[in-house]
C-alpha cells in the first residue's frame, strides 16, 4: 500500500467511513476506494462500481450516499484519476481478473455488480468470468460493445477527445450536446472530475477495441436491471433492448428525458429504481421457493 487517505461523513442515513488506498493488486497499482455501509445498518451485499471511460473515483462519489446501508468498492482504471499509468495495453478480461483479486484483497467474497458507459461493459465482462461473486447486475447507459448501434456522431467525436475532462468550461458548455438529455447536475459532476493521462484514456479507449458481450450474454445467470436514457446521445436506447433481449433474467427501465448521465441528472428518480432492485430476491432463491 502506497498511501491511505480515510474520512468520516455524517449524512440523514448515519455516519459511514471512507477510505481510498494505492495498491499493487495483480501486478499493477490502482487507486481503490471504500465506502463502509453506515452504522447500525443490516448487513447487505457490498456493490462494485464500474466507472465510464476516463472517469475517476470522485465522478462517482454521490453514490455512496444513495445506498448508505452496503459496501461500495471502486478504483480509478490505469491512468485514470490517480491510478499510476499502464504500462502496457489490457483487455476487459485482464481488469476483469484483476477485479477478483483486489475483492480478495479486500476480504470481499460476492458482491453486486454496478456499471456505466464503459464500466457497462466492464461489469458484463465481471458477471460472465466470475459469476460465483456476483449476486445482481445493473447496467447503466451501455451496450454489448462492437455490435452496439452508435449515438449522435458529433457528441461520439467529443467523447474519443479528453478535453472534456482538461477544460471544465469545455464540459459545462458542451454538456448537454455531449451527454443529451436535462442538464441537472453538470456543475456537481464536472467539479467532481479530474483528468486522465493521454495514455491512461488511449488505453481505456483501446481495450474495447473489439470487445463483444453478445456471444456470453444468453450464459449470464444472474438476474440484470438495464436502465436507459432515451435522451442520450452516445447510447441510444436500442442497445439496451438489444441487452434485454440477449440476457436470459433482464428488465429494462427507460429514463425519461434521461441523457448519457442520467445517474447524475436524474439520481432523485434512479437511485430508488436500484434500491428496489436490489432488494429484490436473487434468481437462485427464486428457483428454490419454486
Amino acid at each position: 500500500m502506497l498511501f491511505e487517505v480515510s474520512a468520516v461523513t455524517k449524512s440523514k442515513a448515519g455516519e459511514r467511513h471512507h477510505y481510498t488506498k494505492v495498491l499493487t493488486v495483480g501486478g499493477r497499482e490502482i487507486r481503490v476506494a471504500v465506502w463502509k455501509a453506515r452504522a447500525g445498518a443490516k448487513a447487505e451485499r457490498p456493490l462494485l462500481f464500474f466507472n465510464g471511460i476516463g472517469a475517476n473515483i470522485e465522478a462517482m462519489s454521490p453514490l455512496a450516499d444513495w445506498f448508505a446501508d452496503r459496501d461500495i468498492v471502486t478504483y480509478d482504471m490505469p491512468g485514470v484519476g490517480q491510478s499510476p499509468n499502464p504500462v502496457m495495453p489490457y483487455r476487459p478480461w485482464m481488469m476483469a481478473m484483476l477485479t477478483g483479486h483486489l475483492l480478495d484483497k479486500l476480504g470481499y467474497d460476492k458482491v453486486d455488480v454496478m456499471g456505466v458507459s464503459w464500466g457497462g461493459g466492464m461489469a458484463q465482462q465481471f458477471a460472465f468470468q466470475c459469476p460465483s461473486r456476483v449476486g445482481k447486475v445493473i447496467l447503466a447507459a451501455t451496450s454489448a460493445g462492437m455490435l452496439m448501434v452508435p449515438g449522435n456522431l458529433a457528441s461520439l467525436a467529443k467523447m474519443a477527445n479528453p478535453r472534456r475532462y482538461i477544460d471544465p468550461s469545455f464540459m459545462l458548455k458542451n454538456f448537454q450536446s455531449l451527454y443529451g438529455g436535462e442538464g441537472d447536475g453538470a456543475v456537481g459532476h464536472v467539479g467532481r472530475i479530474s483528468a486522465p493521462s493521454k495514455r491512461g484514456y488511449l488505453y481505456q479507449l483501446g481495450a474495447m477495441l473489439g470487445w463483444t458481450s453478445a456471444w456470453f450474454l444468453p450464459f449470464l445467470k444472474q438476474k440484470v436491471l438495464i436502465l436507459m436514457g432515451d435522451a442520450d446521445k452516445i447510447v441510444p436506447v436500442v442497445n439496451g433492448r438489444i441487452l434485454a433481449s440477449l440476457i436470459p433474467d433482464a428488465r429494462l427501465e427507460i429514463i425519461p428525458q434521461g441523457g448519457h448521465l442520467f445517474l447524475v441528472s436524474r439520481a432523485k428518480e434512479v437511485a430508488p429504481l436500484i434500491a428496489e432492485f436490489l432488494a429484490e430476491p436473487d434468481q437462485d432463491k427464486k428457483r428454490r421457493a419454486a
